[in-house]
């Protein structure tokens, strides 16, 4: 079963619908750079090393080898908060969490993107898990059950102001700017017509607070004003999937989600 799928990089010569996808199962190893032995992956940029670095694929993941002598790789997590690590060069076998991801190899001026996916995924069997204090083998309850760690109701208009922040990176821009609090207003406008600057500045505050990124009001000592918190939010909420791209059906669909 194949478990790594790499996307070269474009090329003058690629259509929008040509570039090749290569498939490597576990345990395979996958060459790049200028010039590499048969079976490769050749990226013909004269700022790419000769023996750039190599992808071994694993089970469920892939490792990043960097055979270069002085460029530092990075591979971003294009679904992510803006994610990434840092392969220096030299460095072998770095193991990369994303289950998508993206080498941006420097060249001469340009960044090449490498995609890469790793689609496989490995999950306990239902009787094996224990969940929320049930015991999965014998479905007895052992103890109270675990609070969760985020408590969110999709269907209450703070979800819905969250889901609005967090779209333009969840469309597939890591580094997308956050939208300005009108523009949030525009984009509620179709499920919550009453939305107004004054509604959506107050849920964005209160997201802050119940998302314990800082003291409720009603502490004695408020501590220091958050800045970023648009941001911070964001970063929270995509770090941890309290909002993926099939929240997004909050903004687009009133007639199915009605907010409260």
């Amino acid at each position: 079963m194949y478990s790594i799928i790499v996307v070269p990089p474009p090329t003058t010569e690629d259509g929008p619908d040509r570039r090749a996808q290569l498939r490597l199962a576990p345990g395979e190893r996958l060459a790049f750079g200028r010039s590499v032995p048969a079976g490769g992956l050749t990226v013909p940029h004269e700022g790419v090393s000769r023996r750039a670095g190599e992808i071994t694929a694993h089970g469920t993941f892939w490792t990043l080898s960097n055979l270069s002598r002085r460029q530092t790789y990075v591979v971003e997590n294009p679904e992510g908060a803006g994610e990434h690590i840092k392969v220096a060069p030299g460095r072998l076998d770095a193991p990369v969490p994303f289950e998508f991801s993206r080498i941006v190899l420097p060249a001469a001026g340009e960044l090449l993107p490498v995609e890469v996916w790793a689609p496989r995924h490995d999950y306990l069997l239902p009787e094996e898990a224990d969940a929320d204090g049930d015991d999965g083998a014998t479905g007895r309850r052992d103890g109270e059950p675990t609070a969760p760690a985020f408590s969110l109701d999709r269907t209450k208009r703070y979800f819905a102001v969250l889901a609005a922040l967090c779209e333009p990176r969840l469309r597939g821009a890591p580094h997308a700017p956050l939208p300005t609090v009108d523009q949030v207003v525009e984009r509620l406008r179709p499920a919550w017509p009453a939305a107004s600057r004054t509604s959506v500045q107050w849920n964005i505050d209160y997201l802050a607070v119940k998302l314990r990124l800082k003291p409720g009001p009603e502490t004695a000592d408020p501590g220091p004003r958050l800045n970023g918190k648009k941001e911070s939010l964001v970063s929270l909420a995509l770090r941890f999937d309290l909002v993926r791209e099939d929240d997004l059906l909050v903004l687009a669909e009133p007639s199915r989600r009605a907010l409260r």
